[in-house]
């Protein structure tokens, strides 16, 4: 019988409520108690109890347990004044969070609560299938998320959108509430639609919270979606549209509203069902439309736009593979309520998801920066569209207006090429990220490890603060070079000699044949002029050098149109690893045990990060965007051409800029230490050291990195750990395969030399 008791008091004390961090505190240092004295005790890092204390994090069990029990028996002894007392409320599970409770039957009310302001966020394309799942995630903490004051409760029709019993318990960490300041979307901006045992199909939003779901069709889905579930999310800027809900279909979703499960191999390579499909007929008689991309797995199903009323809904369909495994690792088969948890996070951080992580990030900068906004009244009191300053505007760039040499092959303004024509450096721009490594020196060989390290969000750095073109390029001849004007310059840079060149405002001596050229995406040095994007051509002249460019096509209209992007996708990484224990102030050596092992923390958490970067990664590459097939033929213009937002400089230039700050990092290295790097891989680096840890080679003096080095942390643009191998392995595997400069970056994080491209 003791044991069931025991079993018993474990459960109360792993919902102990805990006081307000600042309560934490007090306590604390009431009892002359260090935060290392309370960590040792728990056996937890420091890092880990300052999270605890200041709000960031909050503790799990079984170590909640035993914090709750040492503030409990702390606040017994030092009881807090009446007038300052803070409400002994468990902050890891704010009411917002727990989202309603159900009424009684008699009862026709439902309690609600304060709930935050809603952010946006984006969620791509291939998602597998979910499984069913009756209730919701267990209680966890939600980092840094303030205690809410009750609400007062108010009545409303218990209709369809009653919440169903047995579904009301918290979210887990990280999870944002159902519901924000704008009514309309009250519901949150999406949810995951299920049918459960009983046959009763249900739709799983953020917070926890379940909606019943009448409609027996899809138009009638679309249009309970619109009318009754208060789904959706308020713009992201004035002059910008609020996000269209999104609805997901599970497996046992697809099957109640007459949709397959799977899409045959032709449907699969078309994209979409064919056009004669039932579901479509459907629409079409309740006059609904679908885009040219037609009924796939990102379908947006829609009315014309009356006045400033939309009426558009979006589905995503996991099991046409619509969640990428590559962006989105297993979120396809996680059951409804965590998937609605994992989206949920990445809509109210970047943005409802608009199709794959690439499309999200793409629709994230027009988002943050639309296209057009009402003028001031005219002189009838009238406003007209205009185009919004700082935008690409609404109207693309007609694609003979491009300069020749920012296309790709197969453009349009290239049609009178031969059709076997290879153009060289000095006909086409190749701004593109590293993929060098040479052969180890003697000295090297004697070292025992091979660390590599990887930047943080590294195409995200190289956006923020870049000065891009907004409109057409205009071609000039013989310019003179300026930093601050955003083009393409044809100039020769042979002459620029590595061994010689300016870190900072002094000149030093390096090794230049262990360097790679920061010209090239190969690190090969040029023979001659080529074409570069502007950080690239500045650089040269940053390293002490003088350029003179033969031509350039060059943007006068000009604006940071990408900094807003940067700053939305940087704050959403880092409150998801904020969530995952990795906070942005660590210690180098704290922050390295913290991110030993994070994704494992919380799983779901880990699925947004990698969306997240995913996100980046794919929005810069939809800038130049290629043919998809479509019979589609070299010379004629292709789909994404009719976009504004289709501009290859722009992704040039965030490239170049990356690949220029990873240059100038190890040039500062190099200067300082005498060390360089083996092999580079996109925004990896691998050195040899004596030891397995980045702290081995890197510089800290202090506490203190090398000024304009690398430098560990989560922020973007600062480093983390990629992994360490043997030299020996090094020098195992180059023999093996026979090559000298295999480039060991790519395969530096465990050790498996495999053909496969790793994403890097």
């Amino acid at each position: 019988m003791s044991e069931l008791f025991d079993a018993v008091d474990a459960l109360l004390a792993s919902r102990a409520a805990l006081p307000p961090p600042a309560e934490r505190k007090r306590l604390r240092a009431a009892h002359g108690l260090t935060i290392d004295e309370v960590a040792t005790a728990l056996k937890v890092r420091r890092a880990t109890v300052s999270g605890w204390e200041s709000g960031k994090t909050e503790p799990r069990p079984p170590e909640r347990d035993a914090y709750a029990r040492l503030l409990d028996g702390l606040a017994k002894l030092y009881p807090a004044p009446a007038n300052t007392r803070a409400a002994e409320e468990d902050t890891a599970v704010p009411a917002t969070i727990a989202g309603p409770v159900p009424p009684a039957p008699e009862a026709r009310t439902l309690a609600t609560g304060q709930a935050p302001e809603a952010a946006v966020m984006t969620a791509t394309e291939n998602t597998q299938t979910p499984a069913p799942a009756p209730v919701a995630p267990a209680p966890a903490a939600v980092a840094g998320a303030p205690a809410a004051a009750p609400r007062p409760a108010r009545t409303i029709r218990l209709s369809s959108m009653s919440r169903r019993p047995g579904v009301k318990k918290a979210a887990p960490a990280g999870t944002p509430p159902a519901g924000g300041s704008d009514p309309r979307f009250e519901n949150g901006p999406l949810a995951v639609v299920d049918v459960d045992t009983d046959g009763k199909v249900l739709a799983y939003c953020t917070g926890g919270l379940v909606l019943d779901v009448p409609a027996k069709s899809i138009p009638a889905l679309v249009d309970w979606t619109l009318r009754e579930a208060k789904l959706g999310a308020p713009r992201l800027s004035g002059p910008g549209k609020d996000a269209d809900p999104l609805i997901v279909l599970t497996e046992a979703a697809c099957q109640r509203y007459g949709l397959p499960v799977t899409l045959t191999q032709e449907e699969r390579t078309a994209g979409r069902l064919p056009e004669g499909h039932k579901v479509i007929k459907q629409l079409a008689r309740a006059e609904w439309k679908l885009t040219k991309r037609g009924f796939g797995p990102w379908a947006r199903i829609y009315r014309p736009a009356t006045g400033s009323e939309r009426a558009c809904v979006q589905l995503c369909i996991p099991s046409w593979n619509a969640l990428d495994t590559r962006f989105w690792g297993t979120a396809g088969q996680l059951p409804p309520a965590e998937l609605a948890r994992v989206l949920g996070v990445y809509a109210s951080r970047v943005m409802t998801p608009r199709g794959s992580t690439a499309v999200t990030g793409l629709e994230l900068m027009t988002a943050l920066h639309p296209p057009t906004r009402a003028s001031e009244p005219d002189a009838d009191g009238k406003r007209h569209s205009v185009r919004n300053p700082g935008s690409l505007g609404k109207d693309a760039i007609d694609p003979m207006n491009f300069p020749p040499c920012e296309v790709p092959d197969g453009h349009p303004v290239l049609k009178d090429l031969p059709r076997f024509h290879v153009r060289g450096p000095e006909e086409k721009l190749f701004e593109e990220a590293y993929d060098w490594a040479r052969p180890m020196t003697d000295a090297e060989c004697t070292l025992r490890h091979l660390v590599g390290i990887d930047v943080n969000m590294a195409f995200a750095a190289g956006a923020n603060g870049l000065i891009v073109g907004l409109g057409e390029a205009t071609h000039v001849k013989n310019p003179a070079f300026d930093p601050k004007l955003p083009g393409s310059w044809l100039v020769d840079l042979s002459h620029v000699d590595l061994s010689r060149v300016k870190a900072g405002k002094q000149w030093v001596n390096l090794d230049g044949c262990l360097l790679p050229s920061p010209f090239t995406p190969t690190g090969e040095h040029p023979t001659g002029p080529a074409w570069y994007s502007t950080p690239t051509v500045a650089y040269a002249a940053e390293l002490g050098y003088e350029v003179r460019p033969i031509e350039a096509w060059v943007r006068y209209e000009t604006g940071r149109y990408l900094d807003g992007w940067y700053t939305r996708l940087r704050d959403a990484y880092l409150a998801t690893m904020a969530d995952l224990g990795v906070d942005a102030d660590l210690a180098p050596e704290d922050f390295l045990a913290a991110m030993d092992g994070y994704k494992d923390r919380d799983p779901e958490l880990a699925i947004v990060v990698s969306a997240i970067k995913a996100t980046v990664k794919g929005g810069l590459g939809k800038l130049r965007e290629r043919p998809r097939a479509e019979g589609w033929r070299p010379g004629e213009p292709w789909r994404a051409l009719s976009r504004p937002t289709w501009r290859p400089d722009i992704r040039a230039a965030v490239i170049s800029r990356t690949r220029i700050n990873l240059h100038r990092k190890i040039v500062k290295h190099a200067a300082f230490t005498g060390q360089y790097p083996i092999a580079i891989l996109s925004d990896c680096v691998v050195y040899a050291a004596n030891g397995p840890s980045p702290l081995d080679f890197l510089p800290y003096r202090e506490g203190k990195p090398l000024p304009g080095g690398f430098k560990l942390g989560i922020n973007p643009g600062l480093v983390k750990w990629e992994g360490t191998q043997s030299v020996l392995w090094g020098e195992e595997v180059r023999e093996k395969f026979n090559a000298p400069e295999l480039n060991l970056a790519r395969y530096i994080k465990d050790g498996t030399v495999t053909d496969e491209d790793n994403g890097k």
